[in-house]
């Protein structure tokens, strides 16, 4: 037999060995059943308790569903781009910008038309170099913690224990903020300027120039992700 027979012979043997070796997958569709007698059994539970607490859980459970189906990170849209050129998360990122830019705005110019006091108002925050050091300080620990809070939450769900420890970081982060929250609030953050673009710019404006930056980062996300395919 000739060189090449062999060695061609050899791999179709190796493969096969490998294909034998290979462990049966596991039925999950019985810890699937449990895991939905699960839901269901603490969604009642809590429905006698509170409707709220109901709704939470609901909530909670179809939005980490989707989650995880979609791969939805806001650490992969900033870090894909860079790592391996795909801008296909960036993109969703923007679109759901998008939606909820136009869905917050109908809520908040409903009651300011109506005369009532507009939601989410206590999250216009002024911008200081607080925001800076925060944004520097979260894109260095989401980059080395491999996710956001979201990607976090969702990868301790699938099993990633490694992810475990990260989250026990940001539950630490989170109190250690809050803690000297005070602080910088009388001493940095206080010291910027709160700005609410319908004070500026009007209501349809605001939402006009915002879906405008919105539409360019897309158009360049698109056009950035064909130039890497292209090098």
């Amino acid at each position: 037999m000739s060189e090449n027979g062999t060695t061609s012979t050899i791999r179709r043997s190796s493969s096969r060995a490998g294909t034998r070796r290979r462990k049966p997958k596991k039925n999950q569709i019985p810890i699937g059943i449990l895991v939905l007698i699960f839901i269901a059994v603490v969604g009642v539970l809590l429905g006698l308790k509170t409707n709220n607490t109901l709704l939470f859980w609901m909530t909670g459970i179809l939005f980490g569903f989707i989650l995880q189906k979609a791969r939805f990170c806001f650490t992969a849209s900033m870090r894909d781009p860079y790592l391996t050129g795909s801008t296909s998360i960036t993109r969703a990122v923007l679109i759901a910008f998008a939606v909820t830019t136009i869905g917050f705005t109908a809520i908040k110019y409903g009651y300011f038309k109506n005369g009532l006091p507009i939601p989410g108002m206590g999250y216009v925050v002024p911008i200081s170099f607080a925001t800076v050091i925060g944004a520097f300080l979260f894109g260095i620990g989401m980059v080395i913690a491999g996710g956001c809070a979201s990607g976090t939450l969702m990868r301790v769900g699938e099993g990633f224990w490694m992810q475990l420890l990260s989250l026990v970081f940001f539950v630490v982060g989170s109190l250690w903020g809050a803690h000297d929250f005070g602080w910088w609030k009388l001493n940095v953050i206080s010291k910027g300027k709160a700005i609410f673009l319908p004070d500026v710019f009007g209501w349809l404006g605001a939402v006009i120039i915002q879906l405008l930056i919105i539409l360019f980062l897309y158009i360049a996300a698109v056009k950035y992700e064909k130039a890497k395919a292209n090098n």
